[in-house]
């Protein structure tokens, strides 16, 4: 039987959802059937746009290459926007491994800290590496039932790297709000294709250079107004000064008084990125999002079960299928980039990927 033959057994989605891609094909300009989102995004036209100009004009010595920090707060606002907090909680940044390697610091000796086995490594390596905390890992599946009254924070990915498998998150902040632990999210597998809120908890971290179309030097920190009284801004430069005197030259005054004290000095190139990728996010929407990305998905797994290939069970545009790791050359070789991970091959499907791209992907693999 073709693989096609399969897609009836996949969720029905509407027209508008299905044609998402024909929508947005002109607002990029990639030339492969590229199914790697989640290890790195395609950058929409206008953002490779706005990096040319700010470099055109850095090599001019013009003022405009210097960067703009009101694109980096819009930026800081459309992020909030998607992830459903007011800006005074988000941090900017370059790297989710420095807002948790933040957060570890913060611990008390010798605190327990629960984490998932095999989970990406910049939401455990921080806590693993500050000597004197106690790493605990448990299965995905676990995670509720393991905390305990002396965990002190919960740490994992809204969404696993590896393969796609999305975690129980209420049913993990029911039990550590029980246990009074804290709790703090990777998101960066999630925000740009789940609907993902990040008001319930203390913490999340998510990079900007995957699902959300910016490139590497974007990353975000969201810190409940009552984690912040605990969380020392230990990397503090210019940006996280408050008011008083002038931010360039210390000592500060104070820091901000909100979640800015956590800001990092911003890679101005990549957030002049980052503005018109969430402003295309925004405006397709985040349901039109969720739901062709899972129904191209859905579509890749069906065929997959034709060719007698079993893949990781989910409904996230993440699709892992083991054993099949050493194809991952070929494809790219056939113009169709995917990830080898975790001894298996990885497909991911977002915006700008169609149905005839899936069935490309299949018939290479047949």
């Amino acid at each position: 039987m073709d693989h096609r033959d399969a897609e009836a057994t996949a969720a029905d989605v509407h027209s508008d959802d299905v044609n998402l891609a024909e929508a947005v094909r002109a607002e990029f300009g990639h030339t492969t059937a590229y199914l790697n989102t989640a290890t790195c995004g395609v950058l929409p036209r206008a953002a490779v746009a706005a990096v040319h100009a700010m470099a055109d004009a850095a090599g001019a010595g013009l003022p405009e290459g210097f960067g703009d920090l009101a694109v980096v707060g819009r930026v800081r606002e459309g992020f909030a926007r998607l992830a459903g907090v007011a800006p005074s909680r988000v941090a900017i940044g370059s790297a989710v491994a420095t807002h948790v390697g933040l957060i570890a610091a913060a611990l008390p000796a010798g605190s327990e800290v629960l984490c998932v086995e095999g989970d990406f490594a910049s939401v455990m390596n921080p806590f693993v590496a500050w000597g004197d905390l106690k790493t605990r890992f448990v299965p995905l599946e676990s995670v509720a039932g393991a905390v305990r009254e002396r965990t002190a924070l919960v740490a994992l990915s809204a969404v696993q790297s590896a393969d796609g498998r999305v975690a129980d998150l209420a049913a993990i902040r029911e039990a550590s709000a029980g246990y009074g632990a804290r709790m703090l999210v990777d998101a960066t597998q999630a925000v740009g294709w789940l609907p993902f809120d990040a008001a319930p908890y203390d913490y999340t971290v998510t990079a900007g250079f995957k699902w959300l179309l910016a490139s590497r030097g974007v990353s975000y920190l969201t810190v409940s107004e009552e984690a912040q009284e605990g969380l020392v801004p230990l990397h503090a430069g210019w940006m996280a000064a408050g008011p008083g005197r002038d931010p360039f030259y210390g000592p500060m005054a104070e820091p901000a008084r909100d979640a800015r004290r956590f800001d990092e000095s911003p890679a101005f190139l990549a957030y002049h990125a980052a503005e018109p990728s969430l402003a295309l996010l925004e405006r397709v929407g985040i349901a039109a999002v969720h739901a062709h990305d899972t129904a191209l998905a859905d579509r890749f797994r069906a065929g997959l079960a034709t060719l007698g290939h079993e893949p990781v069970p989910g409904r996230a545009p993440i699709v892992a299928v083991p054993g099949l790791a050493d194809r991952q050359p070929a494809l790219l070789a056939a113009g169709i980039p995917t990830a080898a991970r975790a001894g298996a091959l990885r497909a991911s499907f977002h915006l700008y990927n169609t149905e005839a791209e899936v069935d490309r992907a299949l018939d290479a693999l047949s």
